[in-house]
């Protein structure tokens, strides 16, 4: 019977072990931000509601950690996976921090060029989601290009997981491109109302990378413990 037979002969590196790190204190900041949200009474609509720092470090951290987890499968070079590993941490953290700091100046994060320093947060923003596109969309291809060491079902979780990462990013591109045409329209509102209607699309398809490769790795256990029941009795 085939089973996950467990990350790459390289391991677990520097790197991995930081972003590990890195995605647990985001997970720590969006429950904690969570628990501001729900204390403050404050709606969860709105560009500068508590819900953005929330949601971004709560998915970046899961996004992160699971990202690591499965990029160990992958038949990669030891230093391209540190790179695209550190890569992805550094924009995570990147653009979790960006969205916390305007959360608490009670500014927009996005489609906000109100000042010098709003303009400068939603530029560096934009340069963090390049850099994470990048990141995945390298990623992705070497899970297509080099088979990952597990079994068939756990392979195409981790093939379609990234797929699912992938479309979320050209879902956030849509959001984007939607709130910026508002935007040069003079329609700030609009743009805001308009991109976030995408949201939970977004939001779906970004955690397909922890949902497949979570279930078939589920059902892999359940598959192999009748054998080991038998081969026990």
């Amino acid at each position: 019977m085939e089973h996950i037979e467990g990350p790459s002969s390289t391991g677990f590196g520097r790197a991995d072990r930081i972003a590990f790190g890195a995605g647990a204190a985001l997970l720590v900041s969006g429950v904690a931000h969570l628990v501001i949200l729900l204390l403050s009474g404050m709606s969860w609509y709105g560009p500068v509601s508590w819900r953005k720092p929330a949601t971004f470090g709560m998915s970046f951290g899961l996004t992160l950690m699971t990202v690591t987890w499965i990029a160990s499968y992958i038949d990669l070079q030891r230093r391209s996976r540190a790179a695209l590993i550190a890569a992805l941490t550094i924009a995570s953290v990147w653009e979790t921090a960006l969205v916390t700091v305007q959360a608490w100046r009670h500014s927009p994060s996005h489609f906000n060029f109100e000042t010098a320093f709003d303009a400068a947060v939603a530029r560096a923003l934009a340069a963090g989601g390049f850099v994470l596109v990048v990141t995945i969309v390298s990623l992705t291809i070497a899970a297509f290009r080099r088979r990952p060491r597990a079994s068939r079902s756990f392979v195409l979780a981790i093939r379609g997981g990234f797929l699912s990462l992938l479309a979320a990013q050209i879902v956030g591109a849509v959001m984007i491109a939607i709130g910026v045409r508002h935007l040069f329209n003079g329609d700030a509102q609009g743009a805001y109302a308009t991109s976030s209607a995408l949201k939970w699309a977004h939001g779906v398809l970004m955690h397909g990378i922890l949902i497949l490769p979570a279930l078939a790795w589920a059902a892999d256990r359940l598959a192999r413990r009748p054998l080991r029941e038998q081969l026990d009795g």
